[in-house]
């Protein structure tokens, strides 16, 4: 396990510096305390956490999940609190915020370098932390100053942690049926009754407190999503001078696949009648407000999905460099020596192909990330509205692209290994297993496809797709100033005007009230967008490399693989793009035509 990097360095270094210009990005007034030398010194510090700290305790958390005691308390590892404590000093709970709030004012684009390294290291241990900036944020920008001194503050210093409770039995991922009642009170807090499961982090024994950032319907609000509140509610509540129990049970904890570290539970609220809440913002808001919480999510969850996908990749490099197999092709002899798995050309198959999904994973984050960070804080209120609008678009991508061909990546991971490979003693089956959890939670594939399809790519009058089209096009300008192949130029600028054009169609029928022919291939929409955007990333990638190799010496092994990775994602994947075009527009009514009885 020592040698494993988790995260490829020059790569980190690559994507801040020399794609996605953090020197320039540090010229922006919010970020005038930082310099490109404290940045790296927060990235060198998270580097040195995951591999000293979390990356050696992984495997013992993956074998001892949490435990629901009969006293109803969720005991997690004995080295949780440790490692709480590790990541609060840190700092990573309030590194993206502002000083006023007791954050660091650490771009977003540096935080997820820097944090890349905790979750390939560690990633349940990594995601309590980070839902509890998630919730602690919603507070910060909806809540009024009584109550985020009353719980944010706590939170952001790590003392308490937060939690999104959403989903409920009945109800799934369909949020407009939630049934969770709130029932307002003398104080002005509110009393709240329902239940709510799959509550990642939602009992445990690491944090004082645990606030969880609920859904509830206030007795007569309207039906469906506009009915919907916010409310913080406390597993502790304050009491005078100190806490008392809130009315808040752990009823159960799931045993799940993966993220085995980090608890998934069920929570009843209001058993005894006695569940306090206090609302967040306006009434029947609070979908609108937990969107913000639920697209952060998702952008973890991406990550946390392609820091899964890194961590497996260098693993199946090391053992392929050491593993000595067979001979090669044409010699005979059984006296000769074996050769490392390295020298057998399907074996360098897989791994490039984890390669190409790894980088160009992170580097779609990235780019989401410098679009938060400009979204935030770029001094031309246009240019951050334009920012938004195409993180907004690539939101569903980010989750969905690292978390699908993560899963994929992590399977030849398995394969890599052979037969040790589907073997506990080896890492990749837990990394295998942790990987399946980020199609699924904070809304599946088939969620992030409508919501790209239905909504995102649609928005504003299709401004975002818009946008989008003028910053790919300005790749394709910079690849042709590198000199980068023709082919693969036409090959991306060909494939997004041809998805303009099936985006258009696919919006008349859902203006004409066809929605569900518009949606029916939303999923084949999502992995064609997908397989384009990451060809971009790849196109920008090859076309920086290219230039930045005939100036610099020492890097052009790195330079070489980035180019020969570009090649063989447009070789093996943009090729795809007709077929899947061809796919959704044709309609093919097969499954939607399928009686399930």
């Amino acid at each position: 396990m020592a040698s494993n990097p988790l995260v490829s360095d020059r790569n980190v270094d690559f994507l801040l510096k020399e794609v996605f210009d953090l020197s320039s990005l540090l010229q922006l007034p919010h970020f005038e305390d930082h310099s490109e030398e404290t940045c790296a010194l927060y990235v060198d510090a998270c580097r040195k956490v995951a591999k000293e700290r979390l990356f050696p305790a992984y495997p013992e958390m993956d074998r001892e999940a949490p435990s629901l005691e009969q006293d109803g308390t969720v005991r997690l590892h004995p080295q949780a609190r440790a490692l709480h404590e590790a990541l609060v000093e840190l700092g990573v709970i309030a590194a993206t915020r502002p000083a006023e709030v007791g954050g660091s004012q650490v771009p977003v684009m540096v935080t997820v370098a820097a944090h890349s390294y905790l979750m390939a290291a560690n990633l349940g241990v990594y995601a309590m932390e980070g839902l509890t900036t998630g919730a602690a944020r919603l507070l910060e920008s909806f809540g009024d100053e009584a109550l985020q001194r009353l719980f944010m503050d706590k939170m952001y210093a790590g003392q308490w942690s937060g939690t999104m409770a959403l989903t409920e039995p009945q109800a799934g991922s369909s949020l407009s049926d939630v049934k969770a009642t709130a029932t307002e009170t003398a104080d002005g807090t509110y009393r709240v009754r329902g239940t709510k499961v799959f509550i990642s982090g939602g009992a445990q024994d690491v944090t004082e407190n645990i606030v969880h950032l609920t859904l509830a319907r206030i007795e007569g609000a309207p039906a469906g999503i506009k009915g919907v509140s916010l409310f913080a509610i406390p597993a502790l509540r304050p009491d005078g001078e100190g806490l008392v129990p809130n009315d808040v049970t752990c009823s159960g904890v799931f045993h799940k696949v993966g993220w085995r570290s980090l608890p998934s539970v069920q929570l009843s609220f209001g058993e005894q009648d006695d569940c306090r809440a206090w609302l967040v913002g306006a009434p029947h808001q609070g979908i609108k407000m937990m969107f913000q919480m639920m697209n952060e999510a998702r952008l973890m969850v991406g990550l946390n999905a392609t820091a899964t996908a890194s961590v497996a990749f260098f693993e199946s490099i090391q053992y392929a460099k050491d593993r000595p197999q067979g001979r090669p092709l044409g010699v005979r002899d059984p006296a000769s020596p074996q050769v490392p798995l390295t020298e057998h050309a399907d074996v360098r198959r897989m791994l490039l192909r984890q390669k190409a999904i790894v980088e160009g994973g992170f580097a779609l984050i990235t780019k989401a990330a410098q679009l938060t960070d400009l979204s935030e804080h770029h001094a031309d209120e246009e240019k951050r509205k334009q920012a938004f609008l195409v993180l907004d678009l690539l939101t569903p991508i980010a989750k969905s692209f690292p978390a699908e061909y993560g899963f994929e990546a992590n399977t030849l991971a398995i394969q890599i290994h052979g037969g040790y490979g589907y073997t506990a003693e080896y890492l990749p089956e837990a990394w295998w297993r942790d990987q399946k959890l980020n199609t699924i939670h904070e809304g599946t594939t088939g969620i992030q496809s409508m919501d790209l399809l239905g909504r995102k790519v649609m928005a504003e009058g299709g401004a975002a797709f818009q946008l989008l089209l003028v910053a790919i096009q300005e790749t394709l300008d910079k690849a042709a100033a590198a000199e980068l192949p023709e082919g693969m130029r036409h090959s991306l600028g060909q494939s997004i005007q041809q998805i303009a054009q099936l985006t258009m169609e696919l919006g008349a029928k859902g203006l004409a009230g066809d929605a569900e022919g518009m949606l029916r291939h939303s999923y084949d929409y999502l992995d064609l967008m997908s397989v384009v955007i990451i060809g971009w990333m790849w196109l920008e990638q090859a076309a920086v490399a290219e230039a930045q190799s005939r100036c610099t010496r020492g890097s052009e092994d790195f330079y070489r693989g980035k180019r020969l990775a570009c090649d063989y994602w447009f070789a093996t994947e943009m090729v795809r793009v007709p077929a899947l075009i061809e796919r959704i527009r044709s309609g093919k009514a097969s499954y939607a035509d399928l009686n399930p009885n």
